[in-house]
């Protein structure tokens, strides 16, 4: 199976102004300093190769998520989705969220956790403080405990802020670092090198033909995650 045949797998939605994927652990939304493919570029190919488009194919970058993370990722085919979901995303009427798998129980099965992050670019690496700093920006979370397996119990994030490491880091700050998260306290690396964070699920209203987007994006393929994913509440 060729790149552009497994990417095709992948795809949860597509049509003329948006295509949302599945992004495996390890993949990069946008190009960095690694010069490794980006997941944006393998898409274009993508439609370049299965629409017949002549000459560059437009593709616009709405979000990103982390490169040892998995989960979904919505890009634009058309300036005027960008533009509108870039609106979308600042006015925060695009409604995300994660599933991330921990060991250690938070103080309780449900709660809302407020901090305040700011980027150690050296490190790339949030630092988080309980109290306004200055640089910091205020970071909110909703969390609630939905399965849990013999050693571990899995979480579903609501994002009410979209900081860089968010989840990461405050998850990290109440003594829950995500399952391979060695960057955040986690003891063990996960043996894809990626950590056990899952952009799980969005809904939003599409920015051009108004329809009521609701996709899940399917787990990674791995014995704890279905574990998890049967005991679900």
């Amino acid at each position: 199976m060729n790149n552009i045949e497994e990417l095709s797998q992948r795809i949860l939605f597509e049509d003329n102004h948006l295509i949302i994927v599945n992004k495996r652990v390890g993949e990069i939304v946008q190009g960095d300093k690694t010069g490794d493919e980006p997941l944006s570029e393998l898409v274009k190919r993508y439609i370049k190769v299965t629409r017949n488009k002549p000459g560059d194919v437009y593709l616009g970058v709405t979000h990103r998520i982390d490169r040892p993370t998995s989960g979904l990722v919505v890009f634009a085919k058309t300036s005027k989705a960008l533009s509108r979901m870039n609106l979308m995303f600042q006015e925060r009427e695009i409604k995300k969220y994660y599933w991330a798998i921990v060991k250690i129980d938070p103080p309780s099965d449900e709660g809302t956790l407020t901090h305040y992050l700011k980027k150690n670019q050296t490190k790339n690496k949030a630092i988080i403080f309980k109290r306004p700093e200055p640089g910091a920006k205020k970071a909110v979370l909703h969390y609630r405990v939905i399965s849990r397996s013999e050693n571990y119990l899995l979480l579903e994030v609501d994002l009410e802020t979209g900081r860089h490491h968010q989840i990461r880091a405050q998850l990290s700050a109440i003594g829950c670092p995500i399952k391979g998260d060695l960057k955040y306290g986690f003891p063990r690396s996960n043996p894809d090198a990626g950590i056990s964070l899952h952009a799980r699920g969005v809904n939003f209203t599409h920015p051009v033909s108004g329809e009521v987007i609701d996709l899940v994006a399917p787990l990674p393929k791995d014995a704890l995650w279905s574990a998890l994913e049967r005991n679900v509440e």
